[in-house]
C-alpha cells in the first residue's frame, strides 16, 4: 500500500470532503429546479431539507479541513490524520442521509453528528495540547 505523509493524508481527506460538498450542492440545485424555487427555500419542505443538508456540511467541513492541515503541519503521524479525517468524512456522508428521513433524530442523523463532533473534539484536544502541555506528535 502507498504510504502517505500526514500532509498528504490531510489532502486526501480534504479532497473527499470537498467532493461531499459538491454532491450536496448539486442536490440543492436539482431540488431548486424540481420544486421551482429560485431564491431561499420557498417554504418547501424538500428545499429546506436539501439546503440544510448542504448548509450543515458547509458549516463543519472548513473547520475539519483546517484542523487536519494543522495536525499534519504540527507533525502528527499520518494514522492520526487518517483516523480523524476518516471518521469526520464518514459522519459527513451519514448525516445527510438522516436528514432526508422525516422529523426527529433518526439513527443516521445521530451517528452522523457523533462522527462529526468526536473527530473535531479530538483534533481540538491535540491542537490545544501541543503548545499548552507540551504534548509532542509522533
Amino acid at each position: 500500500m502507498f504510504e502517505m505523509t500526514a500532509l498528504q493524508a490531510a489532502g486526501v481527506w480534504s479532497g473527499l470532503l470537498i467532493l461531499v460538498l459538491i454532491v450536496l450542492s448539486v442536490h440543492v440545485v436539482q431540488t431548486r429546479r424540481r420544486q421551482r424555487v429560485i431564491l431561499g427555500d420557498g417554504a418547501d419542505q424538500a428545499m429546506i431539507v436539501a439546503a440544510r443538508r448542504f448548509g450543515n456540511a458547509a458549516e463543519y467541513t472548513p473547520v475539519a479541513i483546517g484542523a487536519l492541515v494543522l495536525l499534519a503541519l504540527l507533525g502528527w503521524q499520518p494514522w492520526v490524520v487518517h483516523l480523524i479525517g476518516g471518521a469526520f468524512f464518514l459522519g459527513r456522508v451519514i448525516h445527510p442521509l438522516g436528514l432526508a428521513f422525516g422529523k426527529g433524530p433518526p439513527p443516521a442523523r445521530v451517528i452522523g453528528m457523533t462522527l462529526t463532533w468526536l473527530p473535531l473534539l479530538a483534533a481540538a484536544g491535540l491542537l490545544i495540547a501541543c503548545p499548552l502541555i507540551g504534548l509532542t506528535p509522533g
